[in-house]
């Protein structure tokens, strides 16, 4: 595989050059795609030592403290991420998503609120805000914020999947299945999980 040679390659770099940050950080990512995340967090506690104020390895530490369910700890290192570079938008999400996780709905909203004031047309941020309107039963709110990201994102399965949730939360089962039909042209991964569920498809 893939993921295997690249790691295999890091590994050997670092055989030959143990304090070699960029190429931990190379390896912890490889291991992260391979959620050996326990693993990934270790190199990555290692590379920030070594490089304290670079926001792309803050960034997947948070990213692995999620893969662990450390929601707080994650939060913090995306505000020091942001802090660093706010241009980042995939952290200002990822922020947003944790601060849900966390049960501050409030504040993540008004996280990524501010993302779409840097970026109106970063898709993956309406696709958490949905998810915050449908937990708060906002479902107007919710249909409008994936359907903005559908519209921004047509050819990508998230809004797709995004919808036929909110659809379920509806019990709009007509609308289920044709965001269902539709993800079965674009994500058959997707498509898989919503038909195991919904749809008796083994």
């Amino acid at each position: 595989m893939a993921t295997d040679t690249k790691r295999e390659e890091c590994e050997a770099a670092l055989r030959q050059e143990s304090e070699n940050a960029r190429k931990e950080y190379e390896l912890a990512l490889t291991l992260l795609e391979q959620q050996r995340n326990s693993e990934a967090l270790e190199l990555l506690d290692r590379c920030i030592d070594a490089k304290r104020r670079d926001p792309e390895i803050l960034y997947a530490r948070a990213v692995t403290h999620i893969s662990l369910g450390g929601y707080r700890k994650a939060a913090c290192d995306l505000l020091k991420t942001i802090a660093m570079d706010r241009t980042l938008l995939h952290a200002w999400k990822q922020l947003g998503f944790v601060q849900f996780m966390l049960g501050k709905e409030d504040a993540a909203l008004k996280t990524l609120k501010k993302a779409l004031e840097i970026d109106p047309l970063y898709a993956p941020i309406y696709c958490v805000m949905g998810d915050i309107y449908i937990d708060r039963a906002q479902f107007s709110e919710a249909k409008e914020a994936f359907e903005k990201a559908l519209e921004l994102e047509p050819d990508q399965g998230e809004p797709h999947s995004k919808l036929a949730m909110y659809y379920v939360a509806r019990g709009d089962m007509k609308g289920l299945k044709r965001e269902y039909e539709i993800l079965k042209t674009i994500d058959a991964s997707l498509a898989e999980q919503i038909g195991t569920l919904f749809f008796d498809v083994p």
